[in-house]
């Protein structure tokens, strides 16, 4: 049985209701999106929830030693970890339309099966291994993990894409966020 989530009383915010930070983040995200998503108006109610997320999402995008696919493989096997129905809906599209994961790998991610190409399913169940275990892999489960092709700083990466998604995840949970109409084709919903 599943435990009801509380709801956060704070209501979306909008360019027009925001100022200082908080709006020039959502004109940002006007501009370089063409919509604000529904994550970012709540987020917006603390402009340092929302830069913190921004920053450390474009860090690991940008810096983290990863290539797309493998940054959707991370930010999926996290969000779905987590329950995110928000953030696997969103990042499903990103993974489809833009970073281009085989189709087979992202229905198994959606689906917590195993992805058919071993060196991803490794990303996956080490990207998994971290947030269960709240970042304490054993030595056997990180040796596996670097068996597999990747290293120490793709560890390490992972904390950051663990905390970008512990930042979007647990806000979408308390914010109960509607998934925008751009992610609505991969609508998601964690299994019972």
């Amino acid at each position: 049985m599943t435990q009801a989530i509380a709801r956060l009383d704070l209501p979306a915010q909008t360019i027009a209701s925001t100022s200082g930070k908080a709006r020039e983040m959502l004109e940002a995200s006007q501009r370089n999106l063409g919509f604000v998503p529904n994550m970012y108006a709540n987020m917006a109610n603390s402009p340092g929830v929302l830069q913190t997320y921004l920053l450390g999402y474009e860090l690991f995008r940008n810096e983290g030693g990863f290539t797309p696919v493998e940054q959707e493989v991370v930010f999926l096997a996290i969000s779905r970890f987590n329950g995110c129905s928000y953030c696997t809906a969103a990042h499903s599209m990103i993974a489809d339309k833009m970073s281009k994961v085989p189709a087979d790998a992202l229905a198994a991610l959606r689906d917590g099966r195993p992805l058919p190409d071993a060196k991803l399913q490794a990303l996956a169940e080490f990207s998994t291994i971290m947030v269960q275990s709240r970042g304490a892999p054993t030595p056997e489960q990180l040796a596996a993990f670097k068996a597999s092709g990747y290293t120490d700083r793709h560890a390490l990466e992972i904390i950051l894409a663990s905390a970008v998604k512990t930042l979007s995840n647990y806000a979408n949970h308390v914010f109960h966020t509607e998934t925008d109409a751009a992610f609505q084709g991969y609508a998601w919903k964690p299994q019972a």
